[in-house]
């Protein structure tokens, strides 16, 4: 009973004390935190820095002296003194009526150097890490910049580099940075193997990728670099070649490269799907919208029923169908194909929607990345601007613009909200890169005027001043010939779609007997009529003077005893100098699926020249060619080629008689297995010279394929051919021609090629056998030279 009575009694003392003690805590707490809340110091005292002026600091937080705040004040100005990326660490208490600020600065970069580097210069590894000279320095940034600086030797392929940094301290909290490189070797492509494919070779799909196995050219080419982003684009390239070939169901399952550490090579490993190949079915096109006339629009359709699947004429039906009913005032019109596979007997039948789609206009157009190019280069490659309705073909196809302007890297076009439910805003983000080029090479070939070694050296910017301009500078010449020529060209002359630019140049040749200077220039405009058809229009005036060889000349005239050069040659030079002034007008028609790597397609040219308007050169000059490109074996990557060209050039004026030196000459572009002007007609005074004609017609047929063996990546092929040509007609004076071989005779030759997609251009060997011939034709069974396709 006392016990309990004890115990009531220290519970009822406990309870009364509690009674007393919380509300007491309580007032304490409320006090305190009422004096936090309304906290007032007299001064505000700064320790700590260094180099950042005390006021400076006062000015950065919001506590003044007199004034009261509270601790989320004192959090504020924390953050706001580590937000200026001046301090590694700050601290602010209150001690009695003083607010201290005590704050610890980060070290400021004096130098940052690199040691030891030979591939990548310093300026391009100062672009790629993040610390300056006189910026802040941190370990942070620093170990950011270590692995900035391995990524840049990744993408020249140099996996294995090794970086090491010292920061070497100068006093005055000052530092210098430096990074120590240990380059290694090139990481090499051992191999690249496909999986899975059986409608191509992976020699055919090795060509179609842009990663390729090391070679011995892969010192100049530097296509064998391992880049995980290149492979992913390597990915679309081969999905978007199924795609253009039938093979809707094509997919990649997996693409890796897996790398040897011990050889430092990688081994790529691409695995694919193909599927079944598809034909289009039926193609057909409807309207939701009322004033549209479906039937009217399929004539724009690029699909037809039968022909293999193929997605690019697809999308080309697309960008026609949006274009002509936006044209019919409809601009928001959205055009959607529709796609249904029968799987029993593969085709595809494909039917395109037009609906009236969503109203939505472009706000602005933001472009980023480009630290060079202007902002107006990128911008005229849209059809759209700002305040238009928004079309996504019409984006799509500025995209594929600026890729094709080969200044970037990479292209990203997206789309974000705008400040109104209708509006959006085209964000482009662009990665440039380097447009200059400065080149020497050297060469030789067995024909044409400049025959035997050759160097030329020269400069090119394709991107004048970010302009978007091109502009060339060059020089070379070989035993018997000398070059030099400018070349400016403006791709939007005049605000619009015009390229117009101009060529200047001059030219040396020393034949047998004689001499020729050449100096001219050109102005021409180039517009683009469709997608793949081109026109350019070009005024050219040129200077022409002609000399005997010293040898060939007694008191200053020509002497018969010492050289046999035909009339008509002498009366060509007896005329100099000569002043060509012409108008010329080209059209070219183009669908070539890779021009450096042709299979299919059609490339044909035709040029009217018309000289006369002024000088001394009166004739009317007509020229075309036309080749045509198709895949006969895709699993053995065997190429078909069929070529033709003729050309006629007719004199006006006065007798209509032309100079020698304006009269077709043969070359091995018109015949191979002759030498350079070695058909047609020639004098007939004994010296033997072909003269030239006024009219020719040729043609060729040719077999392309890889060579067995040899890999690849190492860009050679082989072809078999049969030429044939005619080269008749003269308007030189009649005495001095052989009348008999005037007429059209027919040549013709077979033979066989070696093509080299080399780093310097593209190499061709031949090795024809005339099989038809005249008996004053000049033959030349090899041939070694620079191959113009096209």
């Amino acid at each position: 009973m006392k016990a309990a009575s004890k115990f009531l009694s220290a519970a009822s003392a406990v309870t009364l004390s509690a009674a007393l003690v919380v509300p007491g805590a309580l007032a304490v707490q409320f006090v305190a935190t009422s004096a936090a809340e309304a906290a007032v110091v007299s001064r505000v005292e700064v320790s700590g820095n260094q180099r950042i002026d005390a006021e400076t600091i006062r000015n950065y937080i919001t506590i003044k002296p007199g004034k009261a705040f509270s601790s989320s004040d004192i959090d504020s100005a924390v953050k706001a003194l580590f937000g200026t990326g001046l301090f590694s660490d700050v601290q602010i208490n209150q001690v009695g009526s003083t607010l201290v600020v005590k704050v610890a600065e980060y070290q400021v970069v004096n130098q940052v150097l690199f040691q030891n580097n030979k591939k990548l210069k310093d300026n391009a590894l100062a672009m790629a890490v993040q610390l300056k000279p006189r910026g802040t320095f941190s370990q942070a940034t620093l170990d950011a910049d270590v692995e900035s600086v391995k990524a840049a030797y990744k993408r020249i392929g140099r996996d294995d580099v090794t970086v090491t940094t010292q920061v070497m301290q100068l006093g005055d909290n000052r530092v210098n940075v430096v990074f120590n490189i240990a380059e290694g070797d090139r990481t090499q492509i051992a191999a690249i193997n496909f999986v899975g494919n059986s409608a191509y070779s992976s020699r055919r799909l090795s060509d179609v990728i842009n990663t390729k196995r090391s070679t011995w050219l892969s010192f100049v080419l530097r296509d064998d670099v391992y880049d995980d982003d290149k492979l992913r684009a390597d990915q679309e390239l081969l999905r978007r070649f199924y795609y253009n070939h039938g093979y809707a169901d094509f997919q990649v399952v997996s693409a890796v490269g897996e790398l040897d550490s011990a050889t430092n090579k990688y081994t790529v490993t691409i695995t694919v799907q193909e599927g079944d190949r598809y034909t289009f079915g039926d193609v057909s096109v409807e309207s939701t919208i009322p004033e549209v006339d479906s039937k009217s629009l399929e004539s724009v359709v690029e699909t037809r029923k039968g022909d293999v699947y193929n997605a690019k004429n697809v999308e080309d039906s697309i960008i026609a169908l949006t274009e002509k009913v936006a044209g019919s005032g409809y601009a928001f019109a959205q055009v959607t194909p529709r796609g249904d596979r029968n799987f029993e007997n593969h085709t595809i039948s494909v039917v395109y929607t037009i609906d009236q789609g969503t109203k939505a206009y472009i706000e602005r157009i933001e472009i980023r990345g480009n630290d060079r190019t202007r902002d107006y280069v990128i911008r005229r490659e849209f059809d759209v601007s700002e305040g238009d309705a928004f079309n996504q073909v019409l984006i799509q196809r500025a995209k594929k613009r600026l890729e094709a302007l080969n200044y970037f890297d990479k292209v990203d076009i997206s789309t974000v909200p705008g400040s109104q439910p209708d509006q959006v805003v085209l964000v482009v983000d662009v990665v440039e890169k380097s447009t200059g080029e400065f080149s020497v090479g050297a060469g030789y070939s067995t024909g044409g005027d400049t025959a035997g070694p050759s160097v030329e050296g020269s400069i090119t910017e394709r991107n004048f001043l970010g302009r978007g301009q091109f502009i060339k500078l060059s020089a070379g010449g070989g035993k018997n010939s000398r070059d030099y020529s400018l070349s400016f060209t403006e791709p939007y002359f005049l605000g619009r779609r015009i390229a117009a630019g101009f060529d200047i140049f001059k030219q040396t040749r020393e034949y047998d007997n004689y001499n020729s200077d050449t100096t001219g220039a050109t102005v021409r405009f180039g517009l683009p009529i469709t997608n793949s058809i081109t026109t350019q229009l070009a005024y050219n005036i040129s200077q022409e003077k002609y000399e005997l060889e010293d040898d060939c000349v007694t008191g200053g005239v020509y002497d018969p005893a010492k050289c046999d050069v035909s009339t008509a040659i002498l009366d060509g030079i007896d005329q100099s100098p000569w002043i060509k002034s012409s108008v010329s007008l080209g059209l070219v028609y183009n669908t070539i699926d890779d021009m450096k790597n042709p299979h299919e397609g059609i490339y044909a040219n035709t040029t009217v020249e018309v000289a006369g308007l002024g000088g001394d050169a009166k004739f009317v000059k007509v020229t075309g060619r036309g080749s045509i490109y198709q895949t006969l074996s895709e699993q053995y990557d065997l190429v078909g080629l069929l070529s033709a060209g003729a050309g006629h050039v007719e004199g006006y004026g006065g007798d209509g008689d032309l100079r020698v030196f304006d009269h077709f000459q043969s070359t091995d572009r018109m015949i191979r297995g002759f030498a350079y002007g070695g058909i047609g007609p020639v004098d007939s005074d004994g010296a033997g010279d072909h003269l030239g004609g006024t009219t020719y017609f040729n043609a060729s047929a040719e077999a392309q394929f890889p060579l067995p063996v040899v890999p690849e990546s190492f860009g050679l092929r082989g072809a078999v051919f049969a030429d044939a040509a005619t080269l008749y007609g003269s308007k030189v004076k009649a005495s001095d021609v052989d009348q008999s071989s005037t007429g059209m005779k027919l040549r013709a030759s077979v033979g066989v090629g070696l093509m080299w997609a080399s780093p310097f251009g593209p190499i061709r060997i031949d090795y024809a056998i005339p099989v038809k011939k005249e008996a004053s034709d000049d033959v030349q069974e090899f041939n070694f030279g620079i191959s113009t396709r096209f």
